[in-house]
Order: C-alpha cells, then structure tokens, then sequence
C-alpha cells in the first residue's frame, strides 16, 4: 500500500490536477466526516458518499491491483524468457500460443499501472475533503474514476477465472423466436435489444448485426457479433430457452408464456474454425442454383444443417449469396464444437440429434411480468425483482453468480 502523504504535498498535486482539469474550485470549510454546521450542505451535494466511495475503491485497488500487478508482471517475465530461449520455427503454434500470452501480460501490466495511477489521484482529491478546499467537479471525475477502477477489476477477476478451450474467443449472440407467434417476435425483439444494452454499457467492440423479420414486421432471429476478447466465456451462460409469463389480456386470470432461444457461440478472433465436415452430411438451403438471378443471391440468407446432429446456423448479414455461406458454415463449426464439448464427445461429428435437442430445450431463465415482476436464473437459483433493469441490459449479477458458482465447482 502507498505511503501516506503529507496534506502539503497532497495540496501541490491536487492543485496540479485541478488546473490539468481546468475546473474552478468551490470554497468550503467542513471536515471529512460531514460533522459541523456545514454539513448538511455537505451531503446535499453528495461529496461525503462519494468521498466514502472512492475510499472503498481506493483501497481495493492499493490491495488487489498492486499483487495483480506483481504476478502479471512475472507472467510476462516467464513468457519473455521462454521466446528468448526457443526457435520461433520449431513449434509455430506453441510460439503463437506463447506470444498471445506475453501480449496479454504486456496488455495487463499497463492497464494495471495505469489504475493504479488514477487510483493515487483519485485519493488526493479524497484528502482534500478535510482541508480547507473542495472542488466537487473535481470529486465528481474522482468518483466516476473509482467506478471505473472497480468495473476494471470485476471483469479482471472474472477473466483469470475463464479457462475453457474457447472463453477467450468473441462471441456471437443469437436470438430467435420459438414459434410465428407475434408473441414470440416481440419477446425475441426484447431479448435482443437487451443484449445490445448489456453491449454498448460494457464498450465492447461490436461486429456484424442482422435481423430477419416475419410479415408482421417483427424479429424471427437476431445475431450480433463482439470482437472483444472472453466474451464467449463472459457470455456463454446466457445460452437456452428464455421464458416470458404474462398475465392473460382478457382478465380471466391465467397465465399466458412465450419463449424465446439465445445461442452464444464462439467468435473465433485469429483462426477460422478447424474442423472438416462431409459435404454428404450438410443440406444448404438456399442452393446456389435455386437463386435464379444475381438480385436474388445477393444478400440472399443461407441456412446449413448438419443432418446427423441436426443442428444448424444461417446467416443473412453479408452482402453475397456465397459470404453468407461461409459465415453460416463457421457459426455451424463453432455450435458443433461447443455441442461436443458440453455432450463430452470426441468427435463433434458423431453428436447426436436426440442429445441435442434435450441440450437445446433446456430453460436458462424466467421472466414474470405483472404486479410481481421477478427474473428467476435456474442455472445460479438468482432471483431479482427489477424486471426492467435487467431487460434494459443489467445481467450482470447473473454473468458473475455462474462464474463463481463454476468456481466453487
């Protein structure tokens, strides 16, 4: 932990930050604690919660970030020894592996240091609450800077805990209704734009989009790739049968449900996907001769199914008949080899259909609506009453109660 620092020190480089900010300091003279007769003025403007806030942030960072600093910076050691001490052309693909490894440390290390930087400043401001000065635009950019620090390390710590084979991989989020229902649309429509919240609240760096619409005008499916890093681990619980029960619109006091299926599956950054499938085994619909002109093959949406395993993918994001094809046939690849994955078979060739649709049936969450509204997560047991938070993108406790319910595992 830092050493502490003498209030004429800490009054030298909050001046100094001050004037880097350019913001006018507003005149105060009340202690830190918010006793005296300025107090009430004090927490009406909120510095004492805050001041509070950056202090339980601060102190998280000194303690976590600073060994998180101390092992990463060993990890890039280690990886910088084994490239030094190695032929890059013996084993490209241990080098490579070895290389993205050290890319991270390097990656870390500085996004640590920088942290822990921000995390010093923000405390000089936090002194500054018992002196005789309090700049509260100041505190305002210290307080969103301890958000900051403490979003950086919950998604940290939840990253050091994925260690699957492809949890490093972007994801591919794709929705789609369970029946033609208008019901089923609206429902898929909703969960859709949930995951897009959740997307641009994480700034995650964002792909291709579709949608196909029924008649009605509304989503049959959705798709939406993240170019991030670990977001198919991040994401790979949200995967199953997503259930909406709602009240009956003619008051006769039943329960209506619809559902909905989302499919996380791995959005492979550095490599396509490397795994052969027979011709003999796909049925592609549209085939290239059933397009009667080049209108019709561009942008046309193209479907492959895998026939033994019955499972398929389809893309219609793409300008050409053809790269539609391709990207329908690498989201085909990476479904199968998660499906093997979770069904714990060798080949994903050999999944079978009957296993599969048992795998795809299974519910991952309710959502009630009504006088009692609630979300219920069946994989962690979570159960949250905000129906509307969590459909405006807050799936976070969900996200983090399957990563240590995994860990406790």
């Amino acid at each position: 932990m830092a050493a502490p620092t003498s209030p004429a020190a800490a009054s030298a480089r909050a001046s100094a930050f001050r004037s880097r900010t350019g913001r006018l300091a507003l005149s105060a003279a009340h202690p830190a604690d918010g006793r005296g007769d300025n107090a009430t003025t004090y927490k009406e403007l909120g510095l004492f919660s805050w001041k509070r806030r950056i202090e339980d942030a601060v102190i998280r960072v000194e303690v976590t970030a600073s060994s998180a600093l101390e092992w990463e910076e060993a990890q890039r050691i280690k990886h910088e020894e084994v490239l030094q001490s190695r032929n890059l052309w013996d084993n490209p693909a241990k080098s490579h592996e070895t290389l993205s490894a050290l890319s991270d440390a390097i990656r870390a290390v500085d996004h640590l240091k920088d942290l822990l930087y921000k995390a010093e400043e923000s405390k000089l401001i936090s002194q500054l609450a018992g002196m005789d000065v309090i700049n509260g635009e100041l505190f305002k950019q210290a307080y969103e800077v301890s958000l900051d620090a403490s979003e950086f390390l919950d998604r940290y710590q939840m990253c050091k805990l994925l260690k699957g084979p492809y949890d490093k991989e972007g994801a591919c989020i794709i929705v789609t209704a369970e029946s033609e229902s208008v019901a089923s649309e609206l429902w898929a429509e909703k969960l859709f734009g949930m995951y897009a919240s959740w997307a641009r609240r994480q700034g995650c760096k964002g792909g291709l989009v579709e949608k196909i619409v029924s008649t009605s005008g509304h989503i049959q499916f959705a798709a939406m790739e993240i170019e991030s890093e670990y977001m198919f681990g991040t994401l790979y619980g949200e995967k199953g049968v997503h259930r909406m029960i709602y009240s009956s619109v003619d008051n006769s006091g039943t329960d209506k449900a619809v559902s909905a299926r989302v499919d996380i599956i791995p959005l492979f950054l550095d490599s396509p996907v490397n795994l052969h499938l027979e011709d003999d085994d796909l049925e592609i619909s549209p085939s290239p001769s059933g397009c009667e002109n080049r209108s019709q093959r561009n942008g046309a949406t193209v479907r492959i199914q895998h026939m033994p395993s019955g499972v398929d993918a389809q893309s219609s994001g793409e300008r050409s008949y053809f790269a539609n094809k391709l990207k329908a046939m690498s989201r085909l690849k990476a479904k199968l080899l998660i499906v093997a994955r979770e069904l714990r078979v060798a080949d994903a060739k050999k999944v079978e259909k009957q296993a599969v649709e048992e795998k795809c049936n299974r519910e991952t969450r309710i959502y009630t609506f009504g006088p009692q509204e609630s979300v219920h997560d069946l994989n962690t047991g979570i159960q949250l009453s905000d129906l509307n938070s969590v459909l405006e993108g807050d799936i976070e406790p969900f996200i983090r109660g399957r990563y240590f319910q995994d860990r406790d595992e």
